[in-house]
């Protein structure tokens, strides 16, 4: 702070210095200065080797009806602009329009003219086709200001203490994901530091023993946790988090800026499908919404005393990360890779490689065993074929997807395909969940594909036109294609789906994403013809039919390619995330190929790196 004060120029015009979690606030009565000279930021930021926020000090800040007034006045009413919303904790104002490119155009831009004159800092988003999720969020953070202030400040605190040693280790324990899917977490220890990699449940097991992480092998308070990070939304990684709320962590957790509202469809979405027998509540989803704080992807924070972090694009699904954990004065690099796909797809790019130093690896084996897919034009016209198929003899197709990944993915092609005249024209009924998913991929164009960024931007409308947004309907006679959670059938909408249409043999379900051991979808994938669903078995008439190449993962030879690009720097390769015949086959290939120490651990194992 020091540093801070005696190098910035006194036209910054600065009042306070506060910590606001991983960053430190700059407070300002002239923060037009500021955003007009971000290279004096910039140099603070190079100065002190820490993320510096500019904040405009609270004496400047209008009402919010007032503020709203003034920024839509000086907002032309082409860009249309269709709901603000304030957070006073942050003094910040998101607008959200139908064409923000617009104001992209002009010499000063918008957010900095007005911040001076509204007291507020400008964020311009795209509108999407629905606000429910965002305004659930927004509503949440309103009513916990005071709360989050505070929250932010403890924090800092925390991040930025002095060292309590030099000493250097750095440790991993295996808490779930490994020699299994789903549950995925990790625990990474130092003498400094507690930082917990993702908090999943798994989805396929009734056991807590083998559904929740094995948290309960910590041997210390959830609070002496320094925080959580995310890899991504889906619930193998995040399901479990809103429990630790319950049992009393308070904590930050990291993550991409569209993980939040991504998991929070998701968390709320299982609450709403399995009820009572979850292990949260929606208050507990409320505090992961509190204590979360969303980071920009390739940006560096710190989140403890010796722990710097990077969040990079994982290819996987929207705002999946790849983790970047620089431990030490660059004692160790470790990447965990949660899910990641090297191969581009329809909305994203594939997965970052190029880090400078990266020692370590945790990387995923779902298809460990799968040598190649097959080539995505080759899956994409089997799709066509199948559904094609289908329909044109009155049938009905039913996609058990996850809500996020796959579910964009599918949508798009087969909205491709119709448009092109490849797939007949028919109905589809895309489920609620989903269509919440799709409104934030609006929001978030820059973390998508550049392509797919221009469409949205563009006003296209990819997830609108040619769907029908249903919740949970009663099918009637008429032909259509169903896009619903869960995508093993474990639970959620799909289900009923499959109840309606599995005693017609004209009708057919194809799974397209990986089903594990023991889940229904695993059971139909593998010719059963009587499956149990909820207390029930349902008898099996319906078509079945498995395709590959459609994938959000990467195959055997992806991963192969991907730690090939990282291979002269790497030590070690714990892999994660897959059967243990997946495991241990990718752990062979990987050994096998680049002569690296592969290991392929089960849960509860202690794994010392430094």
């Amino acid at each position: 702070m020091a540093a801070i004060l005696k190098n910035l120029p006194n036209e910054a015009e600065l009042t306070k210095i506060e910590y606001e979690g991983p960053r430190l606030a700059l407070y300002s009565t002239n923060p037009t200065y500021l955003f007009k000279n971000p290279q004096t930021v910039s140099n603070m930021v190079n100065l002190i080797k820490k993320r510096i926020v500019v904040r405009i000090d609270e004496s400047l800040r209008q009402p919010e009806h007032e503020a709203a007034e003034v920024i839509k006045r000086n907002l032309s009413e082409e860009i249309g602009v269709k709901s603000i919303f304030f957070d006073p904790a942050l003094g910040e104002a998101t607008v959200f329009a139908d064409k923000p490119s617009m104001l992209r155009t002009q010499e000063v831009p918008v957010e900095i003219s007005l911040a001076g004159e509204i007291g507020w800092k400008l964020n311009i988003k795209k509108a999407p086709n629905t606000f429910t999720t965002l305004e659930a969020i927004n509503s949440i953070l309103k009513n916990t200001v005071s709360q989050r202030v505070r929250f932010l400040k403890e924090i800092g605190e925390k991040i930025f203490r002095t060292k309590l040693s030099d000493l250097v280790e750095a440790n991993l324990m295996t808490l779930g994901g490994f020699g299994e899917t789903g549950r995925s977490s990790i625990l990474l220890s130092t003498h400094e530091s507690r930082i917990l990699l993702d908090c999943g449940l798994n989805m396929s097991s009734k056991e807590s023993i083998r559904k929740f992480p094995r948290l309960d092998t910590l041997g210390f308070n959830l609070n002496e946790l320094d925080g959580i990070v995310l890899s991504h939304a889906h619930l193998d990684h995040t399901g479990f988090l809103p429990t630790l709320f319950k049992f009393g962590f308070e904590g930050p957790i990291y993550c991409s800026d569209p993980t939040l509202p991504l998991m929070y469809i998701l968390q709320t979405e299982y609450l709403r499908s399995v009820g009572s027998d979850t292990p949260f509540s929606g208050k507990d989803i409320e505090q992961v919404v509190i204590h979360t704080c969303p980071l920009s992807f390739d940006t560096v924070t710190d989140i403890s005393p010796d722990i710097k972090l990077t969040l990079c694009n994982a290819g996987h699904i929207l705002g999946s990360a790849l983790v970047h954990l620089h431990i030490g004065n660059g004692d160790h690099n470790l990447l965990y890779a949660g899910d990641l796909r090297y191969a581009k797809g329809e909305q994203l790019d594939n997965a970052v490689w190029n880090f400078p130093r990266v020692e370590t690896i945790v990387i995923e084996s779902i298809y460990g065993d799968k040598d190649t897919f097959p080539r995505h034009e080759v899956a994409d016209n089997l799709l066509i074929a199948e559904v094609n198929d289908t329909v044109s003899k009155g049938g009905s197709v039913l996609l058990p997807v996850p809500t996020i990944g796959l579910a964009q993915e599918l949508m798009l092609s087969i909205k491709r395909h119709i448009q092109a005249s490849r797939i007949n024209a028919t109905k589809i009924l895309v489920e609620r969940a989903i269509s919440e998913a799709c409104s934030i991929y609006e929001i978030f164009p820059e973390y998508l594909s550049r392509e797919f960024s221009k469409k949205i931007l563009n006003l296209e409308k990819p997830f609108q036109d040619e769907f029908v947004f249903v919740d949970s309907v009663i099918l009637d006679k008429t032909p259509a294609i169903i896009f619903s959670p869960s995508s093993m059938l474990v639970g959620g909408p799909s289900v009923s789906y499959l109840e309606q249409i599995s005693d017609n043999p004209m009708n057919k379900i194809i799974l397209t994403g990986f089903q594990a051991d023991g889940t229904p979808g695993r059971l139909l994938q593998d010719g059963g013809l009587e499956i149990p669903l909820c207390g029930k078995v349902i008898k099996i008439k319906c078509q079945v039919q498995t395709i590959e190449g459609l994938s959000t993962h990467s195959d055997h030879g992806q991963t192969l390619a991907y730690v090939g690009k990282l291979r002269h720097k790497l030590r070690r390769i714990l892999v994660n995330q897959g059967e243990k015949s997946s495991a241990h086959a990718l752990a062979s290939s990987l050994n096998r190929n680049f002569k690296i120490l592969t290991q392929h651990p089960t849960v509860q194992e202690s794994i010392r790196l430094v």
